[in-house]
């Protein structure tokens, strides 16, 4: 999920590199989505790890 995240931002910086601003701004949206819900995906992930099986 994070790789989808850093793609979309370099799309995005491209975009906007060229001038395509819309298309600049859909994918910072869709970069900043996916970055939000990997932290909280990964802040589940550490507090219902697994501990030491008994």
């Amino acid at each position: 999920m994070l790789s989808w995240a850093i793609t979309f931002l370099v799309v995005a910086l491209i975009a906007g590199a060229i001038g395509l601003t819309g298309v600049a701004g859909t994918a910072t949206n869709i970069a900043w989505v996916l970055f939000v819900v990997f932290l909280i995906i990964f802040v589940v992930s550490l507090v219902t790890g697994r501990g030491p099986s008994t």
